[in-house]
């Protein structure tokens, strides 16, 4: 591989986030029979799948310089997302974040972000965007803007339903001194979010809501909480694949979101780590 083409591969996937993905993944079966092609070096793939998130590049447009063809990066994605990579990698890296304190759970902050598609589901008619078909990506962060659990729908859903499944998707993440946790302490949201039934299935949890109330508080409830979760978003979004759909499986929109919010914590791990 050249010089400049290993040193992008350093930067899109480096060592220490080796060490975490490694563990994850499947193991090549060789064929009982014997034949067939040899298996394809791990890491090459799981970069060539980091670029293509990064980039927003089709699968097609992949360049050689990773030692993968475009199917065989293709292929691998398909199956580490049926087995469930992407969000074991997500926890991975945020126990890596909790054993070192490094996880706020003072508040934890909920919003979306519609993106258009050029196919597959669940997609709906984008309410913003003069009906255009699109989805929405759905993302809980904590006080610090770390994305603790994410989800598609199509855009036409609303933001609410999206609100007791990002709650319940937060993984127990491990602390630097006793169990497990997985609560925060306020969740906040803007009135988008307001419900009787809402503020009844926080409460039970024993979780102190901070969300607008609909004709009597400003939707700005939020306030200086908001740029924490506008930040977030703008950090997924970052990872261009995201900025638009294209993948017509939802599963495989999710996978890349997953992988992206796998990533952002990475980056939060690494600067605190140099």
């Amino acid at each position: 591989m050249p010089a400049a083409s290993a040193d992008l591969s350093k930067r899109l996937f480096p060592d220490e986030l080796w060490r975490l993905v490694a563990p994850f993944l499947p193991s090549f079966a060789a064929r009982p029979q014997g034949g067939g092609t040899a298996p394809r070096d791990q890491r090459a793939v799981f970069t060539a799948v980091v670029y293509v998130l990064t980039s927003g590049c089709a699968w097609r447009h992949l360049p050689p310089t990773f030692g993968t063809s475009s199917a065989t990066a293709h292929r691998r994605f398909m199956v580490w997302t049926e087995v469930g990579l992407w969000r074991r990698l997500h926890r991975a890296v945020l126990d890596e974040l909790g054993v070192r304190g490094e996880v706020d759970w003072t508040s934890a902050i909920v919003d979306a972000a519609s993106v258009r598609r050029k196919g597959g589901s669940p997609t709906g008619p984008n309410p913003v965007d003069r009906g255009k078909k699109g989805s929405k990506l759905h993302v809980l962060s904590n006080a610090q803007g770390i994305p603790l659990a994410v989800a598609v729908s199509g855009a036409n859903m609303h933001d609410s339903l999206a609100l007791k499944p990002l709650i319940l998707g937060i993984p127990a993440v491990r602390s630097r001194r006793g169990p497990r946790r997985r609560r925060p302490a306020k969740p906040r949201a803007d009135k988008a979010y307001f419900s009787a039934e809402h503020l009844i299935w926080l409460r039970e949890r024993g979780l102190v809501t901070r969300i607008a109330r609909p004709g009597i508080e400003s939707g700005e409830r939020l306030g200086r909480h908001r740029w924490k979760i506008e930040r977030s978003i703008a950090w997924l979004f970052g990872y261009r694949r995201l900025t638009v759909r294209y993948e017509r499986k939802g599963s495989h929109f999710l996978a890349f979101l997953g992988l992206a919010a796998a990533l952002t914590c990475y980056k939060k791990l690494a600067k605190r780590a140099a």
